[in-house]
């Protein structure tokens, strides 16, 4: 299995609210950011697969708003591809850097983001206490952002 994904920009951002509420459990924030930066679709084999949406929080700066892959995708090595996809094509329109946030409870992503690339860079803490319900994961309440950046030049 080559980088045989690729990523198509979507219009219709809310027919993918299913994929972004795999990343991001509350569509209230979700909504917050929805039509923000450029949305795109993860396609496999010419299927949908999952979401990326980037948004620009300064010049040459691009955030991982959100990621998700469908659960039975997981684990494959389709984020990884993503990502380094995104690492490319954003380094070629000139961005020097990307930043990404998880919770301090998503084990996982913690490993994830690392994995790929990407360095501990601060935390923003009482992020996720704006929530309107409490997030649990691994049996650790998600309170605070850790935030990554990933050199790209």
């Amino acid at each position: 299995m080559e980088n045989s994904i690729t990523l198509t920009l979507v219009q219709k951002r809310q027919d993918f609210l299913p994929y972004l509420l795999l990343a991001d459990e509350t569509e209230e924030i979700i909504n917050e950011y929805i039509d923000e930066g450029e949305m795109y679709a993860i396609k496999y084999e010419k299927q949908t697969i999952g979401v990326c949406l980037f948004i620009f929080p300064s010049p040459h700066t691009v955030e991982v708003k959100n990621i998700a892959i469908r659960p039975e995708n997981q684990g494959q090595g389709f984020g990884k591809r993503v990502l380094d996809s995104a690492f490319q094509m954003y380094k070629e329109k000139g961005f020097h850097n990307m930043v990404v946030g998880t919770s301090n409870s998503s084990l996982a992503n913690l490993a994830f983001y690392q994995k790929a690339g990407f360095r501990m860079d601060g935390i923003i803490k009482d992020f996720f206490t704006r929530y309107p319900e409490p997030i649990y994961e691994n049996g650790i309440q998600a309170l605070d952002m850790v935030r990554f950046s990933k050199r790209l030049i």
